[in-house]
């Protein structure tokens, strides 16, 4: 109950924090996005241009308060405000004669008090009392300044309850102002110690961060510690909740005097949507709360499908982090917060199809090793196969649907060209996964060992991989296009080059790199003798690999050990060493006899005439000798060590990818 009630409070805390945050993102935002006449002359352009200056860095400092100091900065400007409205209120009440029915008009437009008498005073007088208590307490003053702040307060009100004369009443109002701005100018004076000791602590930490961490880490702190996104998120929603309010406030006051008795339709609701999207990316800092909104929808999006499908792996929650960073690159590269109400609606919205797609293709990613794992692992539960089936078969059906609306309402540009191209990428996709996903079941329904499976999932991931490198080099030239004719800018180029590094370049390589290494172990496996008929029979063993029996042939190593073709092929992706006694399997020179040999069971037995050579060899160094000298255990050259790990023993990844009947590099 003690830790129930303990974590509710941190998530008030939290909220509170957010929520506290946020006026400073208003302001930033009102300042950018205001407009000011420049004919005023230099000097008058200078003055505004440091007061917005001096605006967003007082709005900056706050929002990177540390939690304590906001609260305590938010204390004092509660304290101002309420100490201010009591002064306006005892100002304005012994200004005017009819001040409740003027602010009954203007403000309330109803009454809740009748317009003079006892009720009157006493209803003003507890308005009064409740800001003066609220002020002492926020700037916590003694009993004694507390008594006469609240004093101050009240003494207009008595004044205007004897009917004390107008000019009178007026100067106790003055005068009551004054002293209690003195009292908070003090107040805030006597702070400013705190003030200055809390800006050094925080300058010094940020200092201390940086040496020690460095930029990026200091940023990662400072974003997590003020919790951005959760800012930016509350930012956008209660800016667009606002803007709700007030069109359906003006909407219903015109119906009503337009006589119309219906308050909504469904162009009038279309209209508010319209101009609720519309306005809610008219700025930089709009944009960015949309983001947070999406990446807030992405994520939770990207749970429930990692739920559905039976997926546990943290690299797949990263939808919530991708959506909003292509989002937002998008909207950069379209100038979108910059672009008029109608065009900007409709940029707004090619931009969430491209995001779409991007997130189907993400949803791919996640489900494809899901679906692998499933059909290697010859699981035969259907209930644990249909959901990742389902989700495969609505990422072939989503984009189909996707392209076929925007085809029927849309003419060919190079946006729809784009749309359409993930799409079609998209359900090739889903075309390859099925299929290898199809083999893998077939074989595990076999009785048999499938030595052609691994060829044949190999050609038709290559099949995709090539169409998808094609894909990816006509976009880049969709992109080109784009640049030279339609609308170009220093984003999209930085974005063209980085699709053609990794689109493009790197999928090159690796593609071709994947092929020599087949190659070469196909070179490899074709070199060994293989053992069929009444030899094969003779074998008392089965593969170390694979721990199968031999049923219609083997392949002979130099070192006299039995592997299947397949597995051993597997083996040589990784490296050109004898899984058992990691002697070198294949070699290219006539030195084949001064390889050890031993039996399969692991056995190890140099041959005898070179004993002795050895033996000398190494007294002959001035070193001892050893059966390590006699074998030369080279590394694969297509593998690094750093990626492959050590070569001299079976590695989590050498038994990970031997376990596992797809090609490892392919990916």
């Amino acid at each position: 109950m003690a830790s129930t009630q303990a974590r509710l409070g941190q998530q008030a805390l939290a909220l509170l924090d957010v929520a506290l945050r946020v006026p400073c993102i208003f302001t930033i935002d009102v300042i950018f996005n205001s407009y000011y006449n420049q004919g005023s002359g230099w000097a008058g352009a200078t003055g505004k241009v440091l007061v917005r200056g001096l605006g967003v860095l007082i709005s900056t400092v706050v929002l990177l308060l540390s939690q304590k100091a906001l609260f305590k900065f938010y204390t004092l400007f509660f304290a101002v405000l309420l100490g201010l409205a009591a002064v306006l209120i005892n100002y304005y009440a012994t200004s005017h004669i009819d001040f409740y029915s003027a602010y009954c008009k203007a403000a309330l437009g109803f009454r809740l008090l009748p317009r003079n008498g006892t009720t009157l005073w006493l209803g003003m007088a507890a308005v009064q009392l409740m800001f003066g208590i609220g002020y002492v307490f926020l700037l916590n003053l003694q009993s004694v300044f507390a008594a006469l702040v609240v004093l101050d307060i009240m003494i207009p009100l008595w004044g205007m309850m004897i009917e004390l004369p107008a000019d009178v009443r007026h100067m106790t109002a003055v005068i009551s102002g004054l002293a209690l701005a003195l009292n908070t100018a003090v107040c805030l004076a006597m702070r400013l110690k705190w003030f200055y000791y809390s800006c050094r602590y925080v300058y010094l930490l940020v200092r201390h961060m940086y040496r020690i961490y460095g930029l990026q880490l200091l940023l990662e702190d400072t974003w997590k510690r003020i919790r951005f996104p959760d800012v930016l998120r509350m930012f956008w929603l209660s800016r667009v909740t606002a803007q709700a309010l007030i069109l359906v406030y003006v909407v219903r006051a015109v119906r009503k005097e337009s006589g119309d008795g219906y308050l909504f339709s469904w162009d009038v609701f279309w209209d508010l949507t319209r101009n609720l999207i519309i306005s809610g990316c008219d700025s930089t800092l709009t944009v960015l709360g949309m983001s947070a909104v999406i990446s807030s929808m992405a994520h939770y999006l990207g749970l429930s499908i990692l739920a559905f499908i039976g997926s546990t792996e943290e690299e797949d929650k990263r939808l919530g982090f991708v959506a909003p960073v292509l989002f937002f690159i998008l909207a950069l590269q379209t100038g979108l917060s910059s672009l008029d109400p109608e065009e900007r609606l409709v940029r707004l919205s090619r931009n969430m199809c491209l995001l779409l797609t991007a997130i189907l293709h993400f949803i791919h990613g996640m489900t494809d090793p899901v679906l692998m794992s499933l059909s290697a692992s010859h699981v035969s539960s259907f209930r644990r196969h249909f959901p990742v089936l389902l989700v495969s078969v609505a990422l072939f059906v989503l984009p189909v649907a996707l392209s076929f609306t925007l085809w029927h309402h849309y003419a060919l540009n190079t946006w729809l060209f784009a749309v359409t191209a993930f799409c079609v990428e998209l359900c090739l996709k889903v075309v390859v996964s099925l299929t290898v996903y199809g083999l893998f079941m077939v074989d595990g329904f076999s009785n048999v060992l499938w030595e052609k499976l691994d060829d044949y999932v190999y050609y038709v991931r290559s099949t995709g991989n090539i169409i998808e490198f094609l894909f990816g080099v006509i976009m880049f030239g969709n992109g080109a296009y784009t640049m030279m004719f339609e609308k170009g800018s220093k984003i999209r180029a930085c974005m063209m080059c980085l699709h053609a590094y990794f689109n493009i370049y790197l999928q090159a390589k690796n593609g071709w790199k994947t092929f020599i290494n087949r190659r070469t172990a196909v070179k490899k496996i074709n070199s060994l003798p293989e053992v069929r008929g009444d030899q094969l029979r003779e074998i008392e063993d089965v593969c170390a690999i694979c721990y199968q029996e031999f049923a219609s042939s083997a392949r002979l190593t130099p070192c006299h050990h039995h592997f299947h073709a397949l597995c051993l092929r597997k083996w040589l992706y990784i490296q050109d060493t004898c899984p058992m006694c990691h002697q070198r399997v294949y070699i290219e020179d006539d030195g084949r006899d001064r390889a050890a040999f031993s039996n399969n069971n692991g056995g190890y037995a140099a041959p005898q005439d070179a004993v002795p050579a050895a033996v000398a060899g190494a007294h002959a160094a001035g070193g001892p000798a050893g059966l390590d000298d006699l074998v030369e255990d080279n590394d694969s050259i297509e593998y690094d060590e750093d990626e492959w790990g050590t070569q001299n023993g079976s590695t989590p990844i050498e038994e990970e990818y031997i376990n596992d009947d797809t090609d490892s590099t392919e990916d």
